[in-house]
């Protein structure tokens, strides 16, 4: 269970959210700059609160009088909008960062089709094989959450609902708490077991 209570001052408005999510993938939904991609950011430990408080299987992020959890410790994937891929590093290598199970990793690569990209570098693969490799490098981490930000934005139509099918195999069979940001009405409604809305900083119903 992933429990979110931030309060986080922003520049036009208060960022202040209070949710949580079990084994289910919840969608933000709202407009550019309504704080969504703030939230996945304070979750993953790449951005701070005022004050609040974020916990992860009653693993606290924010602990009473002691510093906050690192990113690196909190057990939480991110796939990011533009993926995120390491340039310089081969596909596989990319997916080794963060590797906690060898065999897990073979059975990702199987299961989203991408053998044969391992040697590749990203500049060398489609869009659609970037989202692949990036949802394989989050899992390998063996994450206890997933946050996904606008992650299939950039792909045409075809590739994107096979993307958001791989997603969704991917949850059934993971069955952790997933976080998805979009403005894609759509794909909201594809992919949300729930819906949260959102508008300068607060959920609205």
């Amino acid at each position: 269970m992933l429990f979110v209570d931030i309060q986080k001052k922003m520049p036009s408005f208060l960022l202040d959210v209070h949710f949580k999510v079990s084994s289910e993938i919840v969608v933000l939904f709202g407009p550019s700059g309504a704080g969504k991609t703030t939230i996945l950011n304070c979750i993953a430990g790449l951005s701070q609160l005022d004050s609040g408080q974020i916990s992860l299987n009653q693993r606290e992020f924010h602990p009473h009088n002691k510093k906050p959890v690192p990113a690196a410790k909190r057990h939480v994937g991110y796939v990011f909008q533009d993926y995120a891929l390491f340039p310089h590093m081969t596909v596989e290598k990319n997916i080794r960062y963060g590797l906690k199970d060898e065999q897990l990793l073979y059975q990702l690569v199987e299961l989203m089709g991408i053998n044969h990209l391992l040697d590749n570098y990203p500049h060398q693969i489609s869009g659609g094989e970037k989202q692949r490799v990036a949802l394989v490098r989050a899992f390998v981490t063996k994450p206890e959450a997933l946050l996904l930000d606008e992650p299939f934005s950039s792909l045409d139509q075809q590739t994107k609902q096979e993307c958001q099918h791989e997603l969704l195999h991917l949850h059934k069979t993971w069955n952790i708490p997933m976080i998805l940001v979009t403005h894609d009405e759509e794909e909201a409604s594809k992919l949300g077991d729930r819906i949260l809305k959102m508008d300068k900083g607060k959920l609205i119903l």
